[in-house]
């Protein structure tokens, strides 16, 4: 293989991660929250207006992959529960109210957050010889803060994110928009995710090599999909590049 490029998945593949959307704390927070800015929901109703709106939005798109956009969501809650107290409020506080919503839900749903593996120390040797870039089905409001908490967000240019677009994997656009940042055509790229469907099917579609980090999260089979390696060890992604692997016992 000639590659000159590597692109990766995050929740499942780099980070191993674990959220609950439904958690009651989340809604309860959030209802709590909205008092004070004028909007009188119960954690009931928050939640059932939540899920409401965002089944609405993906029902909405015209997109064979659609994504929903959590800030849209909150803020569609405010502005239809809105009073007079809530209108008063500074332009740059309602601005952000959405934001912060989101925000603080990722926060709450996470019950783990953190590498797999020896994934940092395979990061540090590709990111001395090849571009590496980020395909994530996330919102953009979470994959920033949470690639900044495990120390990864600096490794990566571009990082794309279904969120920004409307679409998720294994829609082939949100790999040709990584490819067009790094500057390398797809038969020169190497992609590395842990679900065959979105990941493996929809790097292969964007004619892109690809690898299946079989991991403990992501769906296992698709059709007759089949990667071009699977591994279960990160370090094994140095030997598929020919890269010697100078840490850590075997």
């Amino acid at each position: 293989m000639d590659i000159r490029a590597v692109a990766f998945d995050v929740n499942g593949t780099l980070i191993r991660i674990l959220a609950d959307d439904g958690e009651e704390r989340i809604f309860r927070a959030a209802a709590h929250f909205l008092t004070y800015q004028g909007v009188d929901l119960h954690r009931y109703e928050v939640r059932d207006l939540y899920f409401q709106i965002m089944k609405e939005q993906l029902r909405a798109s015209q997109e064979d992959y659609p994504e929903f956009d959590a800030v849209g969501v909150w803020r569609e809650i405010i502005h239809g529960h809105m009073t007079d107290f809530t209108r008063a409020l500074p332009a740059g506080k309602l601005e952000q109210m959405p934001v912060f919503l989101a925000e603080m839900s990722r926060g709450i749903s996470r019950r783990r957050l953190g590498l797999y593996p020896h994934v940092r120390e395979v990061l540090d040797v590709l990111r001395e010889r090849y571009p590496l870039a980020i395909i994530t089905d996330a919102q953009s409001v979470y994959a920033p803060g949470e690639l900044h908490k495990v120390g990864l967000l600096g490794y990566f240019d571009p990082i794309v994110v279904s969120g920004d677009h409307g679409y998720r994997k294994p829609d082939r656009r949100l790999f040709q928009f990584a490819l067009d940042g790094m500057g390398v055509p797809a038969v020169n790229t190497l992609y590395v995710g842990n679900d065959m469907h979105r990941d493996i099917y929809g790097a292969r579609e964007a004619g892109l090599k690809t690898v299946m980090f079989n991991s403990d999260q992501g769906a296992k089979t698709y059709r007759d999909c089949v990667p071009d390696y699977t591994i279960t060890d990160f370090r094994d992604l140095l030997t598929i590049l020919g890269l010697p692997a100078s840490f850590g016992a075997r």
